[in-house]
């Protein structure tokens, strides 16, 4: 299951931290923010980058366009352009769907050993 939240809620996040979240390498990462104007990590000393919440929730998009819904870059950022507000309300319905359906699978296991 791609995008793993973190329970624990921080200011910043590391590369490493983020692209685990996503199950991606740090590459990726970097090449979709020269990509994608809205993801911005602050860089400390030594060009370290530092991700806030609001730069993995837009990952969490161009993730959801570019991995689950196979669109190219250039279709990520156009979508993105023209109705980013419908595309949110669809990436947090396909993340909730998922968590149910992990939930749904753990119910099941738990039923199946009962039996």
């Amino acid at each position: 299951m791609a995008y793993q939240s973190n329970k624990e809620l921080k200011l910043y996040y590391s590369i490493g931290e983020v692209a685990k979240m996503f199950q991606v390498n740090e590459s990726l990462l970097r090449y979709w923010e020269k990509e994608f104007p809205i993801i911005s990590p602050r860089k400390a000393g030594g060009n370290i980058r530092q991700y806030r919440q609001e730069d993995i929730d837009n990952i969490r998009l161009i993730y959801h366009l570019v991995k689950e819904k196979g669109l190219t870059l250039q279709g990520a950022k156009q979508r993105l352009k023209v109705n980013k507000g419908k595309v949110v309300q669809t990436s947090e319905v396909v993340d909730r769907l998922k968590q149910i359906r992990e939930e749904l699978i753990t119910l099941r296991k738990s039923l199946d050993y009962l039996t």
